[in-house]
């Protein structure tokens, strides 16, 4: 089959290769799946870059969303056939014509749900629904702050801050990006140029936003912590400036706001139950037809590095998706 593969870290992926690897086989409660589209995210380009926290060594297949149908049961499966829609995660492999997976990371697909859709959702949605309801606990009424909200994960957590009543101000540095988030949904949008702090602080009233939602870290984290409210929750969701921010501690004392890291998978390993239900709740809202994931562009599979570079440029409005 025909597979990206890693065959050596580099910043600018040219270890990044489309060729033929071996077909995979299920094993004992597992299914394998041929891959109708898989989503492009920001973690896939930091694995291929040797920059993640998990550490693989090439070769690897990176990829960590996927939709598709089942093609073959491994032995012990049951509840699920051969032709079932299905789309599910993994920590990578699902850039190829066929991923092998666990029942247990599987969801049946959403029979209104395009596959591509369906592949762009569960780690943008998973990340937005962690972030919000377990780790912030954002309320009705509250307010929201979303940095990089343009991207896969921004655009969930619009979308996820929007479900549970929060005032949603979404920040993009484009303004094209900003006038389409507008049209998504957004109650507000803001430049993140320097001095944002005192549009966030215009926008709620002079008391700064409830939840700080940050993909950015560097400069962007500093500011944040100059508009949180009091009380507030400052969400480290990442760091694509490049700089990892720090702060001292007599600022959130002084002003009474937490700082609290997402991590949204490790969620879920270390709290099985919750994890469990953390996916049954975002799948119960794209059954729903609550959601609405953004597809930015379709792409074959041999530019996966043109992909991961777009993500990497800023380059897109929602979810890339690769078709194998």
């Amino acid at each position: 089959m025909r597979a990206a593969v890693c065959q050596s870290l580099s910043d600018d992926l040219s270890g990044l290769r489309v060729t033929d690897v071996p077909m995979p086989d299920p094993g004992v409660g597992q299914v394998r799946i041929k891959v109708a589209a898989a989503s492009v995210n920001y973690p896939d380009l930091l694995l291929c870059q040797g920059k993640y926290q998990l550490k693989l060594e090439p070769p690897f297949v990176p990829g960590l969303d996927f939709a598709g149908t089942i093609d073959a049961l491994g032995e012990g499966v049951a509840g699920w056939e051969i032709g079932d829609a299905v789309a599910g995660g993994s920590r990578h492999g699902t850039f190829a014509e066929y991923v092998v997976s666990d029942v247990s990371n599987l969801r049946g697909k959403p029979g209104e749900m395009s596959f591509e859709a369906a592949a762009a959702y569960s780690a943008a949605y998973l990340t937005a629904y962690v972030a919000l309801v377990r780790r912030a606990n954002l309320q009705t009424g509250e307010t929201l702050l979303v940095h990089g909200a343009s991207g896969g994960v921004g655009l969930a957590t619009v979308d996820v801050g929007r479900i549970l009543g929060a005032t949603v101000i979404a920040a993009s540095g484009s303004a094209d990006k900003r006038e389409k988030l507008t049209a998504y949904g957004a109650d507000a949008v803001l430049d993140p140029a320097p001095g944002f702090r005192h549009q966030v602080k215009a926008l709620t009233d002079g008391r700064g936003a409830d939840v700080i939602f940050d993909p950015i870290g560097g400069d962007v984290f500093d500011e944040s912590t100059r508009c949180i409210a009091f009380d507030g929750r400052l969400l480290v969701i990442g760091f694509t400036s490049g700089r990892i921010a720090t702060v001292s501690s007599n600022i959130p004392l002084i002003k009474g706001f937490s700082v609290m890291g997402v991590r949204a998978g490790e969620y879920g390993r270390q709290f099985p139950e919750r994890g469990i239900e953390n996916q049954t709740a975002i799948w119960d809202w794209a059954e729903q037809g609550r959601t609405r994931p953004v597809i930015d562009s379709v792409m074959p599979l041999e530019a996966t590095a043109e992909a991961l570079l777009k993500l990497k440029n800023r380059g897109v409005f929602g979810k890339v998706i690769l078709k194998p």
